[in-house]
């Protein structure tokens, strides 16, 4: 149940305007609290499927279940299969509402995910990375979708960050190994410059809290401690991971935005640790005061990173308060006290 004060009692109204039904379906899911069966939750979820973007999504993909070309779809960037997906995913899209979207995510499975479980970029492992893995794995479980080879698919996603039975890159006999891209444990990669990616951590860990806890295994768990000790290595509000070849954190890290691929916010970054358990932990303190303090005096959050003109659809103008922002900062401080 949302914890209301006078200022975000207004935002909820302002979340929960029927001329939003994509906003209004998961405000009343995530922070009113409707419960599935719920009259008013039902309509507002056929509305978001029938009439918000999730609709306008849907209509772009072909029938056989990909968006703009066949294949593993992670090009041409944004509106491949991948980034089609993961914004379904985001907008909350269900399979029980639309029967396209289990259409997706098996032709998504029969096409981008390889024989050890990874995700990738053009068919073969070779081209899988954190980002993708992480991004993927937690979409398929956002949307609901149910399929025995996303065990293999969480299985690499453990082992990837323990580095448990995967040979290094320079082992081109090993039928499990590193590659140049996702080049080692602990969120090692080769784009930034073979040192731990602190965006692909965030997608992984993101990925990893959707799992139900009878569904993690001890390398599950091995692979969330490793996690969240690098996720905190450094305070999380100043984002002071391993940079690659930059001598300062990507400024991307404090705009927060809708849709989100593999850039990411430091919002995002708060939502992996809260659900992972640690919203109460000292070291989230300054992250979290620095979302609240990002939202203006009507309890609104702008868009400061957005995709115009890339994906099918915008979701806001530039620098404007933003709905879809504004969920995602209200659910995060919604689950720690507000």
């Amino acid at each position: 149940m949302f914890k209301q004060d006078s200022v975000y009692a207004d935002t909820l109204n302002w979340l929960l305007e029927p001329d939003s039904p994509g906003v209004r379906y998961l405000a009343l899911r995530d922070l009113v609290g409707l419960l599935a069966d719920d009259p008013e939750f039902i309509r507002a979820q056929q509305a978001a499927h029938e009439l918000g973007p999730i609709a306008g999504i849907l209509d772009e993909m072909d029938e056989d279940g990909y968006w703009a070309e066949p294949g593993a779809g992670y090009n041409p960037k944004y509106r491949a299969t991948v980034w089609s997906l993961i914004t379904l995913a985001q907008l909350g899209a269900s399979p029980e509402l639309d029967e396209r979207i289990a259409v997706a995510c098996t032709y998504l499975l029969d096409h981008s995910l390889s024989d050890n479980g990874q995700f990738t970029a053009s068919g073969t492992p070779s081209t899988t990375a954190d980002c993708l893995q992480g991004n993927m794995c937690a979409a398929l479980i956002d949307l609901g979708f149910d399929d025995q080879r996303l065990e293999k698919a969480f299985d690499w996603l453990a082992r990837s960050v323990t580095g448990e039975g995967i040979a290094p890159n320079t082992d081109r006999q090993a039928s499990l190994r590193y590659y140049a891209g996702k080049c080692g444990p602990i969120f090692a990669c080769g784009a930034n410059n073979k040192l731990p990616c602190a965006w692909g951590a965030v997608k992984v860990m993101l990925a990893l809290s959707k799992l139900p806890p009878e569904k993690r295994t001890p390398l599950v768990e091995s692979a969330i401690a490793h996690g969240v000790d690098f996720l905190f290595s450094t305070d999380p509000a100043e984002a002071d991971y391993p940079m690659g070849r930059n001598d300062k954190p990507s400024g991307n890290w404090w705009k927060f935005g809708f849709p989100v691929f593999y850039v990411t916010d430091l919002l995002q970054n708060v939502e992996a640790l809260v659900d992972l358990g640690y919203g109460d932990d000292p070291r989230l303190e300054r992250s979290l005061a620095l979302v609240r303090e990002k939202g203006d005096q009507e309890g609104r959050w702008a868009l400061e990173y957005d995709y115009k003109g890339k994906t099918w659809l915008d979701f806001g103008q530039k620098k404007q308060p933003n709905k879809w922002v504004t969920l995602r900062a209200l659910r995060v401080l919604n689950k720690v006290g507000g």
